[in-house]
C-alpha cells in the first residue's frame, strides 16, 4: 500500500503533494513502483495534529481520488474518520476505507460502510485521539489488548452487517503507543493473525524507527525497509509505506534467497 498524503502537515511529507497535480503524480510513480493499493489522506493524523473540516478535507482528496480513479485500476483506498469524505470518495472511485478510529470517531461510519458491501474496512486500533494518545499509552499486554479490542470491533460490524471478510485490522504503530510496545506489535503480528483476518502494519519512517536507530524522519528508509523484510518473514498481509519502490525490490531480493 503506497501511502499520498495530500496534507500541509503530514509528519514525513507534509505540503509535498498538497496539489491535485502533484498527488495523482505521485500516486501514479508509487503504482509504477509496484503500489497494489493506494492510500489517500487528507488530514494529517501524527501526534497533537490539529483536526480539519469535513469541507477542507474533501477539497484535498475527492478531486485527487476522482482523477485517479479514471487513470489507474488499482484499489484506492480514503484514509479518514469522516463518514461524509468517506461517502464522496466511494462515489469518486475510492474501494476501501482506512479509518485510524476503527468507525469510532463519528457515528455515521458503521453504517455507511453497512451500506456499502462492495467496499473494504481497514479498522486500526488507537488508544485516545491524535491530541491526546501519546500523552500516557498504558496496556496490561499490548497485543493481547488490541487482539481483544479487534475481536469486540469484529463482532460489532458483523451485528451492523459489514461481513467478516471485509476486514483489514491494523494494530496502528505509534497511534497511542510507545516504542516498546509497537515493538510488542511487530513481533506479535502472528498472533493477531489468529483472530482470522488480514493484518495491515503502518511502520514507515515513524518515531520508533528514529528512537530505535537515532535518525531523524528523513533518515529512516533502511530501517522501514529492514522492519518490513521482518515483517515479511513474519508473513503480514500488508504494508502501508512511503518508499514503494525501496520496499518492493528489497522484499523480492529476500524472497529469492528464502523460496
Amino acid at each position: 500500500m503506497g501511502i499520498v498524503n495530500v496534507t500541509p502537515d503530514s509528519f514525513s511529507d507534509g505540503g509535498e503533494y498538497a496539489t491535485v497535480d502533484s498527488a495523482v503524480a505521485h500516486a501514479l510513480k508509487l503504482v509504477d513502483e509496484g503500489a497494489d493499493i493506494l492510500d489517500i489522506g487528507g488530514e494529517s493524523t501524527r501526534p497533537g495534529a490539529e483536526v480539519v473540516t469535513v469541507e477542507e478535507e474533501l477539497d484535498r482528496v475527492v478531486p485527487v481520488i476522482a482523477a485517479l480513479s479514471s487513470q489507474t485500476d488499482i484499489p484506492i483506498s480514503i484514509d479518514t474518520t469522516k463518514a461524509e469524505v468517506a461517502r464522496q470518495s466511494i462515489e469518486a472511485g475510492a474501494s476501501i476505507v482506512n479509518d485510524i478510529s476503527g468507525l469510532q470517531f463519528d457515528p455515521e461510519m458503521i453504517p455507511l460502510c453497512a451500506t456499502h458491501p462492495d467496499v473494504g474496512v481497514i479498522c486500526m486500533h488507537i488508544q485516545g485521539t491524535p491530541q491526546t494518545m501519546q500523552d500516557d499509552p498504558h496496556y496490561e499486554d499490548v497485543v493481547r489488548d488490541i487482539g481483544e479490542y479487534f475481536e469486540k470491533r469484529l463482532t460489532l460490524f458483523t451485528q451492523a452487517g459489514i461481513a467478516p471478510e471485509r476486514v483489514v485490522f491494523d494494530p496502528g504503530i505509534g497511534f497511542g503507543k510507545t516504542a516498546g510496545h509497537n515493538l510488542e506489535i511487530l513481533k506479535g503480528v502472528p498472533t493477531l493473525q489468529k483472530l482470522g483476518r488480514p493484518v495491515l502494519i503502518g511502520h514507515s519512517r515513524k518515531r520508533f524507527i528514529g528512537k530505535l536507530l537515532g535518525r531523524e524522519v528523513d533518515e529512516r528508509l533502511w530501517g522501514t525497509v529492514g522492519i518490513s523484510i521482518g515483517l515479511a518473514q513474519l508473513g503480514v498481509d500488508l504494508l502501508r509505506v512511503h518508499d514503494v519502490r525501496a520496499t518492493v525490490d528489497s522484499l523480492q531480493a529476500w524472497k529469492a534467497i528464502s523460496d
